[in-house]
């Protein structure tokens, strides 16, 4: 068999086991893969390969199915993408491993991803791309991987940090409201590569700013700076040279409409930065979203709440707000309804917000006054919210009638009675087919996915 073909039959022996299948089959793990070049080599005597046959034989089942036999329960993940790595097939095991789509109306919780010192999360980021996640807590970040392995925790400078952002596959950008600064930390060998300060040589005021939030695009970051007397900006940075570019929406900070921004969020398909402030007190919530374009460092769009005179339901002011940059599409949730309001990015004017309307008719009577935590999530062409303890997610019904300016929503609860008496949610955030959830004064990072075995189809 000095030119074997994909149909001719060729003898392994793993770890002492004889294995047999074809070469077509050994093939299929890609050209590039151990187990495709020993499919060339003569079939005169078994190849022996010194590992594990138990793990091996389920890999091949992998393989020949493209899906991995009931057998594989009896290893770790770990184990299998050991094996998978040595064999080159890593690509198909990952493909196997991965969740199912992220569907709200049916995912529940997975695991739970817990740091091993320093267990409550202050801030996370989910990466989109593959479901890894970056995690700050106390003066660490800690990175998973895709498989929520854990890869490596960076002790940095910072006694507590309270915002964390990938910003390359390396990099985490974190700011501390304990400390000032942005500051860049290579998580490959916990090196710290660079800060920004927010300075102004013609105002001495401006020293030791505080980073409140972290926002990124392909090439700049965004981060928002407060001072202790009040007065903030954005800073822009160039990826390239991690050097301050612009500084944008430079305010004084008296009041309400004028506190730094707390959220932030670019807009790729607009080009625009949106950024968001909530206070809250004994006179209910305040706050303001504003949009800015970063090559003018122009306000385009703003509203206050209350106060501006933009919101048709007046003091009923937002608690949360989050952008569905897919869609398009900004919204926001009631601090005393409990009501949620969306508008067109490409639509706004002084009064922009639709309010949805609930089509679900179990759900009509549930969470429908404010007050309490609230948390807003966009992810996937959803709506995530979150009502103290509460979960619940948001779906846009097809066939909606927009020139009539109603969207119709079908609302579920995504959790059960015991997941909602865990705490109150503080933020949530989907990266790949994860939704990642945490709550005051809880330890680690809620993991949840939608099942394999669901009936339940999506209408998004």
């Amino acid at each position: 068999m000095d030119d074997p073909t994909g149909g001719e039959r060729i003898k392994l022996n793993v770890g002492g086991k004889l294995f047999e299948t074809t070469v077509s089959t050994l093939r299929s793990g890609g050209p590039d893969s151990l187990l495709s070049a020993l499919s060339n080599r003569p079939a005169h005597d078994p190849v022996f390969i010194d590992r594990d046959p138990g793990i091996f034989s389920t890999l091949l089942s992998l393989l020949r199915s493209n899906r991995l036999p009931s057998t594989a329960k009896r290893f770790s993940n770990q184990e299998l993408i050991d094996e998978a790595i040595y064999f080159g097939i890593e690509s198909q095991l990952r493909s196997a491993l991965a969740p199912t789509r992220l569907n709200g109306i049916d995912a529940s919780v997975f695991t739970t991803v817990k740091p091993s010192s320093d267990g409550v999360v202050s801030d996370f980021n989910a990466i989109e791309s593959d479901g890894s996640l970056w995690v700050a807590h106390g003066g660490q970040i800690t990175v998973y991987d895709w498989n929520l392995s854990h890869t490596e925790t960076v002790r940095t400078h910072l006694d507590f940090i309270t915002s964390v952002r990938r910003i390359h596959s390396e990099i985490a950008a974190v700011g501390s409201l304990n400390g000032s600064g942005l500051h860049l930390y290579n998580t490959a060998n916990g090196r710290r590569v660079h800060s920004a300060e927010w300075v102004d040589p013609s105002d001495v005021r401006i020293y030791k700013a505080r980073v409140h939030a972290i926002a990124d695009s392909d090439d700049s970051i965004f981060a928002s700076y407060n001072c202790h007397h009040g007065e903030n900006c954005i800073l822009m940075l160039d990826k390239s040279t991690m050097r301050v570019s612009s500084e944008i929406g430079r305010i004084t900070g008296n009041s309400s409409k004028n506190m730094v921004p707390t959220k932030l969020k670019y807009v790729p398909e607009m080009g625009i930065l949106i950024g968001s402030s909530v206070t809250s007190g004994s006179f209910g919530y305040a706050g303001y979203i504003r949009l800015w374009d970063p090559r003018t460092r122009n306000v385009v769009w703003e509203t206050n709440e209350p106060g501006s005179g933009r919101s048709s339901r007046f003091g009923d002011s937002f608690a949360d707000t989050d952008v569905d940059i897919d869609e398009l599409s900004l919204f926001k949730i009631c601090s005393k309804s409990g009501d949620l309001a969306m508008a067109d990015l490409r639509k706004l004017s002084d009064d922009p917000w639709v309010y949805l309307k609930e089509k679900n008719p179990s759900m009509s009577n549930l969470g429908g006054n404010g007050g309490g935590n609230f948390a807003v999530h966009c992810y996937r062409k959803q709506v995530f919210v979150g009502r103290e303890g509460e979960l619940e997610v948001w779906s846009r019904i097809e066939g909606n009638d927009e020139n009539e300016g109603v969207y119709m929503y079908r609302r579920n609860c995504v959790d059960k009675l015991e997941d909602s008496e865990r705490g109150a949610i503080k933020k949530i955030e989907g990266g790949g087919d994860r939704l990642f959830v945490t709550r005051e004064n809880v330890e680690g990072i809620e993991v949840w996915q939608s099942s394999h075995n669901s009936g339940v189809v999506s209408v998004l």
